[in-house]
C-alpha cells in the first residue's frame, strides 16, 4: 500500500498548495491512502467544515488535527457529522468527533487512523496518549481486523513521539508526529518495521514563524509586549510529509521517505515510487 501523510496545513497559503499538488500526487505516485493534519488550516488556528470538506475533495482520505482542533467552535458541531475528521483520541470521554477511525483504501486494503495529542509542553493537558494508543490497537488489532494502522501523534516534545513510536514498534505501520511546524531528519523503519518520523513538518510559508508572518512572533521574543494577532504568512507554501510504503502482507513499512514539495527549502521525493 502506497501512504502518505501531509503535516500541519497552516492558512490560505497552506490549504493552496495542497489541493493544487495533492490531485496530482494522488496521480502520479499511485496513492493507496492519504492523511492531511488539518487543524491549523483556518487562518493558522483550527479547521472550518468547508475547509475539512474541500480538502476531502482534493483527495485526502482523513483530516487529523491536534490541540486547536476546537478553535473554530463550529468544529464542536460538524465534528459529530464527518466519519473522516479526526480529533484526539485522548480527549475525556462526551468530547464532540471520534479520535480513531476505520477506513477503506484505494487498493481495498482496511486503514485505521488513530490521532493522539502529547502532554509534555501541550496545552490543554489531555488524558494518557499512551493508554488510549493501547486501547485502539488492542480493539482492532494489525494483520486481523485491519491491514495497516497510521498513527498521527501531535505532541511538543519528540522524546514522547519518539516513545510513542517505540511504544507502538511493530504494532502500527506508521507512528508520525505533528505540531511544532518544522521537519525532521529522522525518518526511518524502526527494528520492529512501523515507520517513524518526529515531525512531518508544515504545509505553509516557510519565510515565518511556524507559519505565521514573523513580525509579531519576533515582536513578542523581544518586548514581551502584544501588537497584534498573529496571522498566517501569505507566501509560496512548502508541503511537507511522510511518504511510506507499507506491505500488503504484514502492514509494516518497506520503505519510507520524507516529502517536501515547495520554495525554500531542499526538495524531497520518494525514489521507490
Amino acid at each position: 500500500m502506497r501512504f502518505l501523510f501531509l503535516g500541519d496545513m497552516v492558512g490560505r497559503s497552506g490549504r493552496s498548495a495542497v489541493y493544487e499538488r495533492l490531485p496530482g500526487l494522488i496521480s502520479d505516485w499511485k496513492l493507496d491512502f492519504v492523511v492531511v493534519n488539518g487543524e491549523n488550516a483556518a487562518g493558522g488556528f483550527g479547521v472550518t467544515e468547508d475547509i475539512f470538506e474541500e480538502t476531502i475533495q482534493a483527495g485526502a482520505d482523513v483530516m487529523t488535527t491536534g490541540n486547536h482542533v476546537f478553535d473554530q467552535r463550529e468544529a464542536l458541531v460538524f465534528a459529530a457529522r464527518h466519519d473522516r475528521f479526526l480529533r484526539p483520541a485522548n480527549y475525556p470521554p462526551g468530547t464532540p468527533g471520534k479520535g480513531s477511525g476505520f477506513y477503506e483504501a484505494r487498493n481495498g486494503a482496511r486503514v485505521l487512523v488513530a490521532n493522539l495529542m502529547g502532554r509534555a509542553f501541550m496545552h490543554p493537558e489531555l488524558d494518557d496518549p499512551f493508554r488510549a494508543a493501547g486501547e485502539i490497537v488492542a480493539a482492532c488489532p494489525m494483520g486481523e481486523q485491519a491491514d495497516a494502522i497510521i498513527i498521527d501523534m501531535h505532541a511538543e516534545a519528540t522524546s514522547e513521539k519518539q516513545a510513542m513510536g517505540h511504544y507502538l514498534d511493530g504494532r502500527v505501520s506508521v507512528v508520525v508526529g505533528t505540531h511544532t511546524h518544522v521537519p525532521t531528519g529522522d525518518h526511518q523503519i524502526l527494528v520492529n518495521g512501523t515507520a517513524y518520523q518526529s515531525d512531518a513538518g508544515m504545509c505553509g510559508d516557510y519565510d515565518s514563524s511556524l507559519g505565521m508572518e514573523k513580525e509579531e512572533p519576533l515582536n513578542r521574543f523581544l518586548t514581551r509586549i502584544p501588537r497584534g494577532r498573529f496571522e498566517a504568512a501569505s507566501g509560496p507554501a512548502t508541503i511537507c510529509g511522510l511518504a511510506v510504503e507499507i506491505s500488503d502482507r504484514t502492514g509494516l513499512a518497506e520503505k519510507v521517505s520524507a516529502v517536501r514539495i515547495g520554495p525554500r527549502l531542499e526538495e524531497v521525493v520518494p525514489s521507490f515510487w
